[in-house]
C-alpha cells in the first residue's frame, strides 16, 4: 500500500516540475518577444501616426 503511495507521489512531483519548466520557458520567451516588439514601436515611433 505504501508503495503505491509513494509511486503515486513521485509521479506527481515529476508532474509538478516539467510543468514549472513549461511555464518557466514560456514566460522567458513571451518576454523576449515584448521586448523586441516594444523596442520596434519605439524605433519607429515618429511614422506612428494617430
Amino acid at each position: 500500500m505504501e508503495e503505491k503511495v509513494y509511486k503515486t507521489m513521485s509521479g506527481a512531483g515529476a508532474m509538478s516540475i516539467a510543468v514549472g519548466v513549461v511555464a518557466l520557458v514560456t514566460g522567458i520567451v513571451c518576454g523576449i518577444l515584448m521586448i523586441i516588439g516594444g523596442s520596434k514601436l519605439l524605433a519607429h515611433r515618429s511614422k506612428i501616426l494617430f
